[in-house]
């Protein structure tokens, strides 16, 4: 298979489009969630409840995208259209405001219909967003790269989310996220610099060949990665691929609702500042942990990941003091991207050659789908009779708390002995995950 032949334009279109779709991304995953609680009073149950449907929306639309570009053969003019695209609906949620609303309906029932209108166009820009990046970006990915600098790739690809976080966290934190019009320019900026990127896409992204006589006919990519022999030929992707949901699925618990908790529970205003070294730290620290992966594999790689995750957990139930919620939340972000970097070049070490896109769908399950649809539920299960405080308006809206990072950690326990499992079973066999 052809590898990207001009490093320097392959690293550029890495940065630029990996960092430009999670800042996409922290909208959606984070800013949302604050959008969808002031604007429109949501409850836990209406967080975890667009979460849910952006997860599966996400799952599906990367599984039959991600096969159609197998197909095709290309993956550029998915992701550098997908952007547009992407970035257009981004835009519309500029016009999602309750003024908007209420001269179509009437003002007691803005609320709920804005509720409402934010959850359906989620799945819509969530569709071409997982169109463009997570079943084709990350194709293209997996097929420019290989074994010798995945590592590499992976760490720079896992720390764009908390650059990215500190981009928007940054950018916007003059902003005051109680007023719409704040809302409408956030959307429009962001909006708009992803229809820009899609455009540069098209003159900057390095196209990968790929073997479509391999590939057969659309329906057989399709369900190329759920039939029974591929499962066997491949078993320690898909046993991977549960370790990575558990492991997600202990973020999802508390990452919809980590704003609101800094800001809301612990009364951080100026929490961007706060955030903004750990975010930093934790960012290099991903960027050059790749390397770690490269050189000793995934067993030694991944156990340093998981060890800071726990520490950070910990820290952040038990103290709430500023100086202690840094380091812990330096831990646990330290934690979570390491993680995802060790995890997301193993899998991509596994993924067979020619069905990276077919693959890209079942790796989504794991990161996205099953996570999204369990995490938040927990999450929203721990904070049911969570403190609530009442605004100025009268309405009612729930105090997050730190429940969430218990809950988290159970999760990681149970990964930890998922993991522990597998490899003492495998102690005596050709153990791919553990290399």
């Amino acid at each position: 298979m052809e590898k990207s032949k001009n490093k320097t334009k392959f690293y550029t279109a890495l940065i630029i489009f990996s960092l430009t779709g999670q800042i996409a991304w922290v909208v959606e995953n984070m800013y949302f969630n604050v959008f969808i609680y002031k604007m429109f009073n949501a409850s836990a149950t209406d967080i975890s409840t667009m979460v849910a449907v952006s997860a599966v929306v996400a799952a599906l639309t990367t599984i039959f995208m991600g096969a159609l570009s197998d197909k095709i053969g290309k993956r550029k003019p998915f992701i550098a259209f997908g952007y547009v695209i992407w970035g257009i609906t981004i835009c519309f949620f500029a016009l999602i405001r309750v003024d908007v609303i209420s001269k179509i309906v009437p003002a007691v029932s803005a609320m709920s219909v804005g509720v409402a209108l934010v959850i359906i166009m989620d799945g819509v820009m969530t569709f071409f967003g997982s169109t463009a990046n997570d079943a084709c970006f990350n194709a293209w990915l997996t097929d420019s790269s290989d074994s010798s600098n995945r590592g590499k790739v992976e760490g720079i690809n896992s720390m764009m989310p908390l650059v990215s976080i500190l981009v928007v966290f940054g950018g916007f934190m003059s902003f005051n996220l109680s007023l719409p019009s704040s809302w409408t320019t956030i959307f429009l900026i962001i909006g708009i610099t992803v229809i820009l990127i899609g455009i540069i896409g098209i003159f900057t992204i390095e196209e990968v060949e790929i073997d479509k006589a391999q590939n057969g006919s659309y329906f057989k990519n399709l369900i190329h990665g759920f039939k029974p022999q591929v499962i066997k030929e491949n078993k320690h992707f898909y046993l991977l691929l549960i370790a990575f949901a558990i492991f997600n699925i202990s973020i999802q618990i508390f990452m919809p609702y980590l704003i609101l908790y800094y800001e809301v529970s612990l009364g951080m205003k100026n929490y961007v500042l706060i955030m903004a070294p750990a975010i930093i730290l934790a960012s290099v620290a991903t960027a050059l942990y790749g390397k770690v992966y490269d050189k000793f594999g995934f067993l030694k790689a991944i156990i340093p990941t998981v060890i800071s995750l726990v520490i950070g957990y910990v820290v952040l139930f038990i103290f709430k003091n500023v100086v202690l919620v840094f380091i812990g939340s330096l831990a646990m972000m330290s934690g979570y991207l390491t993680g995802m970097s060790v995890f997301g070049a193993k899998i991509r070490d596994l993924t067979p050659e020619n069905k990276s896109g077919s693959f890209q769908g079942l790796r989504i399950i794991g990161q996205v789908l099953i996570p999204g649809v369990i995490g938040p539920f927990i999450g929203s299960s721990v904070l049911k009779n969570a403190e609530t405080v009442v605004g100025g308006d009268g309405t009612v809206s729930f105090i997050p708390n730190e429940f969430i990072f218990l809950a988290a950690l159970i999760a990681i326990v149970v990964l930890i002995g998922y993991l522990t499992v597998y490899f003492v079973i495998n102690n005596k066999k050709s153990n791919k995950i553990s290399e």
